[in-house]
């Protein structure tokens, strides 16, 4: 059974120990807070032990590399570092961080400077059915200072060119649209469709814009960094002047709020626009956005116009999850998914062609962040689908559209599903023969999607536009997938192994999915049939029938996750039994800090503990759940959620240590429980 004592630790080391005793985290403070995360190139990140730091700590792109993002305020004439001002300049004296909170959309930290409060709202919308707002590049910052005695008060803000991925060389405009100011950062040279070292674009510009705000007025100025911000802490307005680019230097805005007792505010908006967004077989994809606002000042102006309706939905958004997490499990789990959220949809990009602008072609293109950057890696999208599935399952049809596209192309040859369509995104250019094949598990993944789908929105077209393709896939499952030869699965740790038990049983259910989509009881019976193979009659199992094996007559243990769609889609592939003997089986094998993958390892992976935990039930469920809220609160981590963590003390590390693979969308994974008790809940 679960001991509740470790999570009653994590949660009081949340609040002790002076000096960051006088910070209140809510929900918990967690390993990083998402700031502005919108796209796999807009990704800003501030670790959750560094919020005490947040007046002169850096904003992180999701890789750890800093990028320079400021907020400096002056109260009376005295400056205040609110926010990412590692090198201050003279004179001036940091705020201090009271409050932080997160929910599925926001990040919001409180820091007093002299007499006055400001709250620093990092807001970045998650808009599922709403293709348009999901679309365009851009995240907000709101600066509120609440209302006190009354004070002069400026509010300052810049960015550098390390948000273009090349600070050494880059080259900057200002442009006006009425009233709201931008400012565009590009580097200079570099080729379409490239990266950096740490991920980061190489094309494109990032953007920082802002309007006057009430009585508000507004300065600007583009220079060097010292120069810019002692310009402000002399004067509290800005020259509107731009000088000549150099490294190092930043492009800045002012607020003059005046002399004032009254709750203020102002808001930025902080984006990275690559108008050629996407190389998909060759032809240009560009952000869905485009097709009404191509231009992106026009992008940027209404992305602002649209802030008081994206934060009144990101309300009912946040309740939404927040009470989806507590009705299927309790806080715990709110917690966990509020997490997860900006993560999965900040990995995935809506396009259109770029050439015609043709909203009748939406695709959406997914980055596997961090472990190796394939695009639209399909068992990246099966890791991913559970929060489609709940919120807006029409991704998984714009993610799956360009797959089934490639497959049909001259280009793939195989008789059974692809593992990615390009190597390194953004470039969808097909698979590469050098690359990573899972004949059996990509097979079971895009017959599970397309019945996801339609389970969950009530549509036939995907099954029905690539109906002969994944008959071709079933077939494939049908000829190979109970005695599976050596190759590839999920757990690509484990290198080629011939009869992968899991592997077994995705094809055992798999085949049921599919006889279901076409409605061919054929394949019904034979997944059934195989399901008794691997379980009552003990192939893929010990002897004793207490647990499944990694491959079959060979111990040890495996936490095998693939039978989960047998109980999101009520099938009935395989037994009661297999589930009632796995709740009791798991929690014997749990380590420190939960279960492992298998028993020989020392790390358990968030994706696949979340399918085990809607697959089991009593005590066995709420250790998974309480063991991925404890990992998220123990305050040993910074890097952005990492979906692979120590379950127990290895090779220098702690138990409840992250180990690999941060920032990746497959967070979806985390509402696996979440989608037994509904589908489609978003409206």
């Amino acid at each position: 059974m679960f001991s509740h004592t470790w999570g009653i630790i994590v949660l009081l080391a949340s609040f002790l120990v002076s000096p960051s005793n006088a910070i209140t985290y809510t929900p918990l403070k967690p390993p990083s807070y998402p700031l502005a995360v919108r796209s796999p190139y807009l990704s800003a990140w501030i670790p959750g032990n560094e919020v005490e730091s947040l007046p002169s700590y850096n904003a992180q792109f999701w890789a750890g590399n800093d990028l320079v993002w400021s907020v400096i305020a002056r109260v009376d004439d005295t400056t205040y570092n609110l926010f990412g001002v590692a090198s201050p300049n003279d004179g001036t004296t940091s705020g201090t961080v009271t409050a932080a909170t997160y929910t599925s959309t926001h990040s919001t930290f409180t820091v007093t400077a002299g007499s006055r409060s400001f709250t620093l709202d990092f807001f970045s919308p998650v808009s599922p059915k709403d293709y348009l707002r999901q679309s365009l590049p851009f995240s907000y910052l709101t600066v509120t200072l609440a209302a006190g005695d009354s004070s002069s008060v400026q509010i300052y803000s810049d960015i550098s060119g390390s948000w273009t991925g090349q600070s050494t060389d880059s080259s900057w405009s200002y442009s006006t649209n009425g009233s709201t100011g931008v400012f565009q950062i590009e580097a200079v040279g570099q080729a379409t469709y490239s990266e950096n070292s740490d991920g980061q674009a190489l094309w494109g510009s990032a953007v920082y814009a802002t309007r006057p705000s009430g009585s508000s007025t507004l300065s600007t100025q583009a220079g060097p960094r010292v120069t810019v911000r002692k310009q402000f802490i002399s004067d509290g307005t800005l020259t509107d002047t731009y000088a000549d680019w150099t490294s190092g230097a930043v492009v800045g805005f002012a607020h003059n709020l005046g002399t004032t007792a009254d709750e203020s505010a102002v808001t930025f908006a902080i984006g990275h626009v690559r108008e050629a967004s996407i190389n998909f077989l060759g032809a240009a994809q560009t952000g869905y956005y485009r097709a009404t606002y191509p231009d992106t000042v026009d992008a940027v102006s209404y992305f602002l116009d649209d802030y008081d309706a994206a934060n009144t939905e990101s309300t009912q958004f946040d309740d939404l999850i927040s009470s989806t997490g507590s009705s299927s499990f309790g806080s715990n789990y709110s917690d966990v998914l509020a997490l997860s959220v900006r993560q999965v949809y900040g990995g995935i990009e809506v396009t259109i062609p770029n050439e015609s602008l043709d909203t009748s072609e939406t695709r959406a293109f997914i980055k596997e962040i961090s472990s190796d950057g394939n695009i639209n890696t399909v068992d990246v999208i099966y890791a991913t689908f559970p929060i489609f599935y709940v919120l807006s399952p029409d991704y998984i049809k714009l993610l799956l559209t360009p797959v089934f596209e490639y497959m049909a192309t001259d280009a793939y040859s195989e008789s059974y599903a692809v593992h990615d369509i390009g190597a390194s995104y953004p470039n969808a250019t097909g698979h590469l023969s050098s690359g990573e094949s899972m004949p059996i598990e990509e097979s079971g993944n895009v017959i599970f999607l397309t019945y996801a789908y339609q389970k969950a929105g009530g549509d036939t077209d995907l099954y029905d536009t690539y109906s002969s393709q994944i008959k071709t896939y079933a077939t494939y499952l049908y000829n190979n997938g109970l005695y599976p030869a050596a190759q590839l699965s999920l757990n690509d740790a484990l290198g080629d192994l011939a009869n992968q038990t899991n592997l077994a049983v995705k094809a055992a259910v798999a085949l049921t999915t599919y006889g279901k989509l076409a409605s061919d009881t054929t394949y019904v019976t034979t997944g059934r049939d195989w399901a008794d193979k691997i379980w009552t009659d003990h192939l893929g199992t010990d002897a004793a029938g207490t647990r499944f094996l990694i491959q079959y007559d060979i111990t040890p243990w495996f936490l095998v996750f693939n039978h989960y769609p047998d109980k999101l889609f009520g099938l009935d592939v395989f037994p009661d039994d297999t589930y009632n003997t796995t709740t009791e089986f798991y929690p014997t094998v749990r380590e420190d800090a939960g279960v492992p993958l298998d028993g020989t390892i020392g790390w358990g992976q968030t994706n696949w503990q979340s399918f085990v935990a809607a697959t089991v039930s009593g005590d066995a469920r709420d250790s998974f759940i309480n063991d991925i809220w404890a990992y998220i609160s123990n305050g040993l981590n910074t890097a952005p959620f990492c979906d692979r963590y120590w379950v127990t003390a290895t090779d220098g590390y702690s138990a409840g240590e992250s180990y690999s693979f941060r920032a990746r969308p497959t967070l979806g994974s985390h509402f696996a429980l979440a989608a037994l008790s509904g589908a489609n809940i978003w409206s």
